[in-house]
C-alpha cells in the first residue's frame, strides 16, 4: 500500500491555476499533491545577441526552491544556479524548445520561472507541466494583441516521476517515495507521443528491460491524464491583459 492509499498506476490530485498571480504574460500554478509550483512566462521583444538576425526566437527556463518550501530551509542560490537547480532549469527549458516553432515566436526571448512554493517530490515535473502552460497563455496573449499571427506551440508537452519501490513500478512519486526508490525515472513526452527526456538511475539493485518497459508504459498513462489537465485550461482561453 502507498503512503497516500493510491493505487500504483494512480496520480495525486492534479491542478493549473491560471493567472495565480497576474504580472507576468502567463501564469499557472501547477499543483501535484503537496507540491506546488508557481510557473510565469515572460515574453522580451529581443534575443540573445547570439541569435539577433536569424529571424527566430528563443526559450528558456529558470528554477528555484523558495526557502521556505521545505521542512528544513532552503538557502537562496545569489550567485547564479549552480548544480541541480543548473541540470533541472536546462531540462524545463529543452522540454519547452521541443513543442515551439522558433521561427513563428520570431526574434524574441521567453523565459519561464518556475518556483517551487512547496515540494513533495516531482518539482522538475510538475515545473514543465505548469510551464508549459504558463508558455501557452503568455503566448496567446501575444497573438490577442496582434503580435503573433500563429501560435509558436505546436504540440503539448508534459513529464511525471515514475519509480520501482519494494519491487513495484509507482506512478507519480511523492518524497517519501522518492527518497527510497529502487529506481527511479522522470520522463517528458509530447502529445504527438514522442520522448523529449528518459532520465532513469537505479538507486539501488539493476533494473531490467521489461522493468523500463512497465516505467515508461506508466509515465505515458500518466501524461496522458495530465495532457487532458492541460488541454481543458487551454479551451478557456485566458483574458486579455490590460
Amino acid at each position: 500500500m502507498r503512503p497516500d492509499n493510491r493505487q500504483n498506476d494512480e496520480l495525486r490530485p492534479v491542478s493549473f491555476t491560471r493567472d495565480f498571480t497576474t504580472m507576468a504574460d502567463g501564469v499557472v500554478l501547477a499543483t501535484f499533491g503537496n507540491t506546488k509550483v508557481l510557473c510565469t512566462a515572460s515574453i522580451d521583444e529581443d534575443v540573445p545577441r547570439w541569435m539577433r538576425g536569424s529571424g527566430e526566437g528563443w526559450v528558456t527556463a529558470e528554477y528555484s526552491m523558495l526557502p521556505g518550501s521545505t521542512p528544513e530551509r532552503v538557502r537562496r542560490e545569489t550567485k547564479g544556479a549552480k548544480g541541480r537547480t543548473q541540470e533541472i532549469q536546462r531540462l524545463i527549458g529543452r522540454s519547452l524548445r521541443a513543442v515551439c516553432d522558433m521561427t513563428k515566436l520570431g526574434e524574441r526571448q521567453v523565459i519561464v520561472d518556475c518556483d517551487v512554493l512547496q515540494a513533495d517530490g516531482g518539482t522538475r515535473t510538475a515545473s514543465i507541466c505548469g510551464g508549459y502552460l504558463a508558455l501557452h497563455d503568455a503566448l496567446t496573449r501575444r497573438m490577442q494583441a496582434g503580435a503573433l499571427d500563429e501560435h509558436p506551440l505546436t504540440r503539448a508537452c508534459a513529464a511525471i516521476s515514475v519509480g520501482i519501490i519494494e519491487g513495484e513500478p509507482r506512478l507519480d512519486l511523492p518524497y517519501v517515495e522518492d527518497a527510497n526508490a529502487e529506481t527511479d525515472m522522470n520522463v517528458v513526452m509530447t502529445s504527438g507521443g514522442d520522448f523529449v527526456e528518459v532520465q532513469g538511475t537505479a538507486e539501488g539493485a539493476a533494473f531490467s528491460r521489461d522493468e523500463l518497459d512497465q516505467l515508461l508504459a506508466l509515465a505515458e498513462k500518466g501524461i496522458g491524464e495530465i495532457f487532458t489537465l492541460q488541454q481543458a485550461l487551454i479551451d478557456q482561453t485566458p483574458a486579455p491583459r490590460g
